[in-house]
């Protein structure tokens, strides 16, 4: 016979399992194209994590025998100049997108919250100062300021995060500080300064859980905005360096010389660049439906 406490841990997850497939039957529901994002997104990533299983071919090995094969049997989507396949190189290229994207995404935003929650709290001087800073840096585009550290860091995964990261700093540091501005003057606020607690134990206990909702809702289109411009400076080869497969670095190599011969060398990378972007800028959309009380009915 069964324990009383494994039977209740059985109902439990049960429990659990009910509630997540309803919530999940209820988002489905309400917003049909976030989950259609939500299916495109975890495609992508499932790809990224299983490449070395859905995939015959890996994404460096070279026939030359095979040079612009066309789609077909052996090559799904066809092979590259160098008779490597194509499919293999999309497949793994999703992990260096998904790896700069979420890479670029967190450490801008980290440094965004942390910026913009002490420029908002603390104000004086410190809020001044950070606020020139950030002017700055919003005054030139995304591109063209990541194009700046790119080039100056030099082309590698890490420096490609790096030099993302760097411009999606200001919009986050502005939208946690209008955030703080507002939260500070709460009754919440007041009441924790009276019973002495330090500024930055408010500021981290009491104001950043309320920021929460924007900023999962920035990061969304952030993430969206980290891949495109990876996929831009590997196209202007400030990106990822060779060998490793980038969708940019594709486009580059066969935009300008194959794109007649050989139209698939353009069209699937282009495609699996568009997709992953739709897919988080319809997730995007409905998480901040969901989460925005002024946007829901």
């Amino acid at each position: 016979m069964s324990s009383p406490s494994y039977e209740s841990e059985l109902v439990r997850a049960g429990a659990r399992a009910e509630g997540l497939f309803g919530r999940s039957v209820h988002f489905v529901r309400l917003y049909p194209l976030g989950a259609a994002g939500a299916v495109i997104m975890t495609v992508f990533v499932l790809a990224a994590v299983f490449a070395e299983l859905i995939t015959a071919n890996g994404p460096l090995a070279t026939n030359a025998s095979r040079s612009l094969a066309a789609p077909g049997a052996d090559y799904w989507l066809g092979a590259d100049v160098m008779g490597r396949d194509l499919y293999s190189r999309i497949v793994y290229g999703a992990r260096i997108s998904l790896a700069v994207g979420i890479g670029s995404t967190v450490l801008g935003c980290l440094l965004g919250v942390v910026i913009g929650l002490a420029s908002g709290y603390l104000g004086g001087w410190f809020d001044l100062v950070t606020q020139r800073i950030m002017d700055i840096l919003q005054a030139l585009p995304l591109l063209v300021l990541a194009l700046v550290f790119a080039a100056a860091l030099g082309p590698s995964l890490q420096n490609t995060i790096i030099a993302i990261s760097i411009p999606l700093i200001p919009t986050v540091a502005r939208v946690i500080r209008s955030n703080t501005l507002a939260l500070r003057e709460q009754a919440f606020v007041e009441a924790a300064n009276a019973i002495g607690m330090s500024e930055w134990r408010i500021a981290a206990r009491h104001i950043l859980p309320n920021t929460v909702a924007p900023l999962i809702v920035l990061a969304t289109a952030q993430f969206a905005a980290a891949i495109l411009t990876e996929a831009s400076l590997s196209f202007l080869g400030l990106g990822i360096p060779e060998p490793h497969p980038s969708w940019g670095r594709m486009l580059s190599e066969s935009a300008a010389e194959y794109m007649r011969r050989a139209p698939w060398l353009v069209i699937f990378p282009g495609l699996a660049i568009s997709l992953v972007v739709f897919g988080i800028n319809l997730l995007g959309d409905a998480l901040r439906d969901m989460l925005d009380p002024r946007q829901r009915g």
